[in-house]
């Protein structure tokens, strides 16, 4: 997809190259910087919650899971994947999605309507998101 910005022209997924990845581990954020210098804030869970992953997404039409009980989940290692992903470790296990530049882009200019979704699905779910077990560390 080609955009132009000014005079230059650019493909899209040039524009959403990452610069920056920082994790802050005790408020389970993910700060993500872009060339364009935009800046998006995401959480752990939120990210957990929308893994770009089959196991998650589902092979086809309505068939994506959804998430429980997931307030509490960390990234515990951040992989770089050529220089278009990363792939996220999480502390519950899952390490199977790759989140690339384009998507993470997504997920952040679309995220408001996304949470509100996720967090409609859960109540008509009678689910929720805390933990199944609370762990406490001290």
């Amino acid at each position: 997809m080609l955009g132009q910005f000014g005079s230059a022209f650019f493909t899209l997924e040039q524009y959403m190259l990452v610069k920056k990845v920082h994790y802050h581990q005790k408020s389970k954020l993910l700060d993500i910087f872009f060339e364009n210098d935009f800046h998006t804030t995401l959480s752990a869970e939120f990210l957990r919650v929308y893994s770009p992953s089959a196991e998650v997404r589902g092979h086809g039409p309505n068939t994506a899971k959804l998430v429980t009980n997931k307030k509490a989940v960390s990234i515990s290692k951040i992989n770089p994947v050529g220089h278009y992903a990363v792939r996220l470790v999480f502390d519950d296990g899952h390490n199977s999605g790759l989140y690339s530049w384009q998507y993470l882009h997504q997920l952040a200019t679309t995220q408001e309507t996304l949470w509100q979704q996720y967090l409609d699905k859960l109540s008509s779910s009678k689910a929720t998101r805390e933990p199944l077990i609370n762990i406490k560390m001290v």
